[in-house]
């Protein structure tokens, strides 16, 4: 059997353009220049939010649609700040989000990869009622491969929030444990913060790439893959000029790391 071959472009000089969408969706950009992928939806824009005060919305199942969130906030911006749409600064110390969700007919045969660029400070996922996980850390990005749980339509994405507004004991920097910013300290940031995109895979797929260039005019590449393979990888490296191609390697892998040294 062929070993499938898992490509990818190293870019020294320059940056390739990424995926354009409308105007009307905030931070079009690709959210990590570093490693774009070619087919991504971003997930910006209008989701439907509510706030808990109470923390009744695990016990009610909310998750499961069972609870109607009646505002809007604009994604990626926390809801303390006017852009969300919300811009309520007291204290909300649990919050839901919910948004539907479509995946393109040409991914039907891909995996499927949710990204979330930073949830503030504690966030779990549902997809279509599934748990999908649950992430601790306000600045730290996160994803999940949401493939087994997609639907081929009527996808829904639930995200619960938790921000402790008066927690001292958890990592805040300068966001304010009062209500009103003052001296030094400013208005938390809370809940979704960076943007949330949906990305489309093979099988296999880098998770983590480092690229270390010398003086020499070689350069070292390290990857991980979300994976032990099957059978064997080929990992395809190039390295552009502009779009020339300057540097360019193979090289197979039968674990969840591959390495590889490239001449420029």
């Amino acid at each position: 059997m062929l070993p499938r071959k898992c490509a990818l472009t190293v870019v020294f000089s320059s940056l390739i353009a990424g995926t354009l969408w409308a105007a009307e969706v905030p931070r079009p950009e690709f959210p990590e220049p570093q490693f774009q992928r070619s087919e991504w939806v971003s997930l910006n824009g209008q989701w439907t939010f509510a706030f808990d005060d109470n923390d009744d919305g695990l016990e009610q199942k909310w998750q499961l649609g069972q609870h109607p969130f009646a505002q809007h906030i604009t994604v990626p911006y926390c809801f303390e700040s006017k852009l969300s749409g919300i811009a309520d600064t007291s204290f909300h110390p649990v919050f839901w989000y919910e948004r539907a969700i479509q995946i393109p007919a040409s991914w039907k045969s891909q995996h499927v990869l949710l990204h979330f660029g930073a949830v503030d400070y504690r966030a779990w996922v549902w997809l279509n009622g599934q748990f999908l996980g649950y992430h601790e850390g306000g600045g730290v990005p996160f994803s999940f491969d949401i493939t087994r749980q997609l639907r081929g339509s009527g996808n829904r994405l639930v995200v619960r929030g938790e921000d402790p507004p008066t927690d001292l004991s958890i990592p805040r920097g300068k966001q304010y444990w009062k209500p009103k910013s003052a001296s030094i300290f400013y208005t938390r940031t809370s809940g979704i913060w960076q943007p949330v995109w949906l990305e489309a895979t093979g099988p296999h797929h880098l998770q983590y790439v480092h690229v270390q260039a010398g003086e020499d005019g070689m350069a070292e590449f390290h990857g991980r893959i979300d994976s032990i393979p099957e059978q064997p990888l080929t990992l395809s490296i190039d390295v552009l000029d502009g779009t020339a191609v300057v540097g360019h390697t193979e090289t197979q892998t039968t674990q969840d790391r591959v390495d590889a040294k490239i001449s420029v």
